[in-house]
C-alpha cells in the first residue's frame, strides 16, 4: 500500500471515497441501538466505513468503523505500524550511546524527530463555530440495550498537568447525562486521572477539553501504550513528520487541535462524583456501574458543516481489535530497548487484550523467562495484563496453536507458574469481584536446556469425556494436550472428578467455559476462557503442597471458566433491534 500522509479527519475520509471504502447512508437512523447494530454487523462482514448522513434529533452526520480493517488503520498510519516501532528501535541504538559518527548517521530522520512537538497557531477549522453546550444536537449513540445511557465513545480527552503541564491524550467514555453534563470515565491508571488527582491536591478543578476528529494518527496515539509522561500529541506529529498545529481554546486554558472537527470545552470539578454505566465494553460483557467525575461543558466550537466520530466495543472482533493490534505491532519491538531478551510478544484482541499476553524470549540463562515475565508486568500499562505466556524465541506469539504447544510441551507447575494474589488489573476487569484489583499468572513454557526430565507425551485425541460425564455439553482437545469442555454445572467438582477419570492423563490444562460459548471457534473460545476467570479464584490443581510460606503446585490444571454470581451480563443486541436492521438492511445500501 502506497504511504499516504491525512492531516485531519477529512482528508482521511475523502481518500477512503476515492477508493470506494466508505458508505454514506442518507436514510434515516436513530442513534439509539440501530446505529451501533449496523456498525456491528458490517465490522464482522469487513464492510467499509460508514457516514450516517440523516440521524434522527440530531444536527450532524456521524461517522462510523473508521478504522475497523488492518488495511485502514495502516492507511490511517502512513505505514506498516510494526515499521514504526522498528525505526523507533533503530534511532535509539545510533543513539546510545550518543557519537558523532551516530549523531550522522540519524540525520535523514532529523526532520522526524524535531517534529515531536506541536505548532501553535492563532486560528484553526475547529473554532468556525463557537456555540453554548448542547449535546442533544450531536449523534451520540446508544450502543447496547443495558448501556446506562447515550455515550460520548470516540472523544480524545485533552488535559494537563496542573503541576508540570505535562499533556495527556487519552479516550475515555463519557455518559450523557443532559445536554451540558456528562460522566468522566478516566479509569485509576490512566494520565487523566493522575492529572485530576493533582489538581485535587491543590484544591483546584480540572479545565478539560474533549477533541472530536483530527489527524487521524492522533486518534491513534491517545490509544497507544506509550511510556509515561511522554506526550501523545507530541508523538502524532512525529507519525505524521510535521507539528499538529494547535490553537488557544475559547473557555479553558488549553491548547486544542487546530484541525479537528468539534471541540467539547469544560471543567471536572472536585469531589463531585455520579453513577456512570453500565455499558457494554470491550470485554464482552457490561462493566459495573459506579461512580466517577462528572463533566461540566462550557463550550462547543466546530467546523463548519462538521462530522461527529464514533465507534461501538463489545465482544470481539470489533473495531477497537484493528487499532489495538496496530499498537502490538508498532510498540513490541520497543519492549526489547529494556528488556533485550524479548524477541517478540502480542497481546490477544480475542481476550480484550490486558487478559492475554505471550511473549517469546531468548532465555540466556536459567528462569530468564521468568524474570522477563516479573519486569514485563513492571512496564508501563503491562502491570494491567492478567495471563502472562513465555515461550522461546523462535516460537510466534500470534500463533496459538504453536504456544498451546509450547505449554503441552515444556510447562511443569512445579517450577514454571508464578501466581499473584493481589495487583492492579484493568478497570473493566470483573473476574474477581473488586474494583481496579484481581489476581495474575503467569506459565513458563520456554524450553528447558539439558533438562532430565522425561519427554512428555501429547495426546492428539481422547475418549469422549461425555460418556462418563454427563454434565458435559461438548469438547474439544487443543493442541497441547489442552482440553475445554462446556458444561453447565459444578465445573471445580468436573476438573476434579476429570482429574481421576482413566485416559485423560497425559492432559495438560483442563478449561470449563459456560454452554454460550462456541468451544469450535478460537476467537470465541479464547475470549470465553480469559474473560471469565481469575486465577486466585478460579485455578485448581492436581496436587498443592505448603512449603513454608510457599504454595508448590503440580500435576494437570484446571481453569475454571464460567459465569460467576457477581459476573456483569455479556452483551447481545436486542431482538426488536436485529429486526429492524435486518428488515432495512438494503434500504441502508441503497445511492
Amino acid at each position: 500500500m502506497a504511504k499516504k500522509q491525512f492531516y485531519d479527519l477529512r482528508e482521511y475520509i475523502s481518500y477512503l471515497e476515492r477508493i470506494g471504502d466508505v458508505k454514506h447512508i442518507k436514510a434515516e437512523v436513530d442513534p439509539v441501538l440501530e446505529i451501533a447494530e449496523i456498525a456491528d454487523r458490517t465490522v464482522k462482514e469487513g464492510g467499509p466505513a460508514l457516514i450516517f448522513e440523516n440521524v434522527k434529533g440530531a444536527s450532524f452526520p456521524l461517522a462510523i468503523n473508521l478504522f475497523g480493517t488492518e488495511e485502514r488503520v495502516e492507511l490511517a498510519l502512513g505505514r506498516k505500524p510494526r515499521e514504526v516501532g522498528e525505526e523507533l528501535v533503530d534511532l535509539f541504538h545510533k543513539l546510545n550511546p550518543p557519537s558523532l559518527k551516530s549523531f550522522f548517521s540519524v540525520l535523514p530522520k532529523a526532520y522526524d524527530l524535531l517534529s515531536m512537538r506541536t505548532k501553535k497557531v492563532k486560528w484553526g477549522f475547529s473554532q468556525e463555530i463557537e456555540e453554548q453546550p448542547n449535546l442533544n444536537k450531536l449523534p451520540i449513540i446508544k450502543c447496547w440495550p443495558l448501556d446506562g445511557g447515550r455515550f460520548v465513545t470516540l472523544g480524545l480527552v485533552l488535559t494537563q498537568d496542573p503541576n508540570t503541564n505535562k499533556r495527556n491524550l487519552g479516550i475515555y467514555r463519557m455518559q450523557v447525562y443532559d445536554e451540558k453534563t456528562t460522566g468522566m470515565h478516566w479509569h485509576a491508571h490512566k494520565g487523566g486521572a493522575a492529572h485530576y488527582h493533582e489538581a485535587g491536591k491543590l484544591g483546584k478543578d480540572l479545565e478539560v477539553a474533549v477533541v472530536l476528529g483530527g489527524d487521524p494518527k492522533m486518534i491513534f496515539s491517545a490509544i497507544a501504550p506509550l511510556p509515561e509522561g511522554m506526550d501523545e500529541l507530541a508523538f502524532a506529529s512525529f507519525l505524521r513528520g510535521k507539528p499538529i498545529p494547535m490553537v488557544k481554546a475559547k473557555s479553558v486554558d488549553l491548547s486544542v487541535p487546530a484541525n479537528a472537527e468539534f471541540i467539547i470545552e469544560g471543567v471536572v470539578p472536585q469531589n463531585e462524583l455520579r453513577e456512570e454505566g453500565p455499558f457494554g465494553d470491550h470485554f464482552g460483557h457490561y462493566s459495573m456501574e459506579a461512580d466517577f467525575p462528572i463533566y461540566n461543558l462550557s463550550r462547543i466550537t466546530h467546523r463548519i458543516n462538521p462530522i461527529f466520530p464514533a465507534t461501538i466495543v463489545g465482544k470481539p472482533p470489533m473495531e477497537d481489535v484493528f487499532l489495538g493490534m496496530a499498537a502490538g505491532d508498532m510498540f513490541s519491538p520497543l519492549a526489547r530497548i529494556i528488556h533485550p531478551e524479548v524477541k517478540d510478544m502480542w497481546a490477544y484482541p480475542e481476550a480484550g487484550f490486558h487478559n492475554l499476553l505471550v511473549v517469546s524470549v531468548d532465555e540466556r540463562y536459567p528462569k530468564n523467562g521468568i524474570k522477563a515475565m516479573l519486569a514485563l508486568w513492571g512496564t508501563g500499562q503491562l502491570v494491567l495484563t492478567k495471563v502472562m505466556i513465555i515461550v522461546s524465541s523462535d516460537v510466534d506469539p500470534r500463533d496459538w496453536n504453536a504456544v498451546l504447544r509450547e505449554i503441552g510441551e515444556n510447562f511443569d507447575p512445579n517450577e514454571d507458574f508464578l501466581m499473584i494474589p493481589w495487583a492492579p488489573l484493568d478497570t473493566l476487569d470483573f473476574t474477581s469481584g473488586k474494583f481496579n484489583v484481581g489476581s495474575k499468572m503467569g506459565i513458563n513454557a520456554v524450553r528447558k536446556q539439558h533438562s532430565p526430565h522425561k519427554k512428555k507425551t501429547i495426546p492428539t485425541k481422547l475418549p469422549d469425556p461425555r460418556n462418563k460425564h454427563k454434565e458435559i455439553i461438548d469438547w474439544r482437545l487443543w493442541p497441547g494436550g489442552i482440553l475445554a469442555v462446556k458444561a453447565e454445572k459444578k465445573p471445580k467438582d468436573l476438573i476434579k472428578k476429570l482429574f481421576k477419570t482413566k485416559g485423560y492423563e497425559d492432559v495438560r490444562i483442563i478449561a470449563v467455559v459456560d454452554k454460550d460459548i462456541d468451544i469450535h471457534n478460537n476467537t470465541e473460545l479464547i475470549w470465553g476462557i480469559f474473560t471469565r476467570f481469575d486465577p486466585y479464584l478460579d485455578v485448581i490443581f492436581e496436587h498443592t503442597e505448603l512449603k513454608g510460606s510457599a504454595v508448590i503446585y503440580g500435576g494437570r490444571m484446571g481453569i475454571d471458566a464460567t459465569m460467576k454470581s457477581w459476573y456483569p451480563k455479556v452483551i447481545e443486541m436486542s431482538d426488536d433491534i436485529k429486526e429492524i436492521v435486518e428488515d432495512r438492511w438494503e434500504e441502508y445500501w441503497q445511492t
